[in-house]
């Protein structure tokens, strides 16, 4: 995700909005990350070189994941609580994203970008609902 789409989803006056914004991408991309994680588990593990099964259960969790959020972003006042566990688990992701492909994952080149960006992307959607929540 570009920094461009993340300042242009940021642009408004009013925080509320800003987070709603933040919170409606995070439920799209999560969600169409873990549409493809789950329907196409085989081909995609063997182009990351990540295990299916693994896969096939992360993008079962992400699309769970992502109705929750665009709940969240559905609501004129999304409940703070709410917003705060997915700030949590989205640096949680984040931080995992790093130490898998330090730690645990072998994936291909083409894997290797993918986790690190994946982990940008998230993390920099946790920074953003962070700070719109605080605002």
């Amino acid at each position: 995700m570009s920094t461009y789409l993340l300042s242009g989803v940021a642009r408004t006056t009013e925080p509320r909005v800003g987070l709603r914004r933040f919170l409606g991408a995070d439920a799209v991309v999560t969600g169409v990350n873990g549409l493809v994680y789950g329907v196409a588990s085989g081909p995609v593990g063997r182009l990351l070189g990540v295990d299916s099964g693994l896969l096939l259960a992360l993008g079962v969790g992400l699309v769970v994941f992502a109705a929750g959020v665009g709940a969240l972003a559905a609501r004129a006042e999304p409940p703070r609580f709410g917003v705060q566990v997915v700030v949590e688990v989205n640096a949680a992701w984040a931080v995992l994203s790093v130490l898998g492909l330090v730690l645990w994952f072998a994936p291909t080149g083409i894997g290797a970008v993918w986790i690190a960006l994946q982990a940008v992307v998230v993390g920099a959607f946790a920074g953003a609902q962070y700070l719109s929540l605080r605002a």
